[in-house]
């Protein structure tokens, strides 16, 4: 398996009227809670949202390891859906100094560049003040998209921390 060097990048909003979210709504999205999610939709989620982006860390999940996560009380799973299509999601994952960390976010790729971004964005932060964060953070890497740190730096996050490390890619993925 190749390596890459990759940078990580944590970033915060401490305040709920940090957030700017855009001007206007996709005509047509809208963002559900998914409760008791099954294992398939799961997969496919985290496989087509991360895939481009070198997501693996729970691809070998099993069925039960995916229902024991998404049963904790402190995991919330929300799916966009523009024109009645999942076109993303989003993970909120609540820690015990009160923060509420977006675990996992992104598009499915055929949904790239049609502004749904933002929005995805937008209301993962709304979520996880609604959701009473003290603080809620994320962290991106050069391996994903190249639209997803200047989107999180519009949405009013601030970076508080990077770092380097060593990723291993699969073979014949390019980094």
């Amino acid at each position: 398996m190749p390596t890459v060097s990759a940078t990580r990048t944590y970033l915060q909003q401490l305040d709920p009227t940090e957030l700017r979210a855009p001007a206007r709504s996709p005509v047509g999205a809208r963002v559900e809670p998914v409760h008791d999610c099954p294992p398939a939709l799961f997969r496919w989620l985290y496989a087509t949202v991360g895939g481009p982006w070198h997501w693996l860390e729970r691809r070998e999940w099993s069925d039960d390891t995916i229902r024991e996560h998404l049963g904790q009380s402190t995991v919330f799973l929300r799916v966009l859906y523009a024109d009645g299509a999942p076109a993303g999601y989003y993970e909120l994952n609540r820690h015990t100094d009160g923060s509420i960390e977006v675990a996992h976010i992104g598009l499915v790729p055929d949904r790239i560049g049609q502004g749904l971004g933002g929005f995805l964005v937008s209301e993962a932060v709304r979520d996880a003040w609604a959701l009473g964060a003290t603080r809620v953070w994320l962290h991106t890497c050069t391996l994903d998209g190249e639209a997803a740190l200047p989107n999180y730096l519009r949405r009013g996050f601030v970076a508080y921390k990077t770092e380097e490390y060593q990723v291993e890619l699969p073979a014949g993925a390019a980094g």
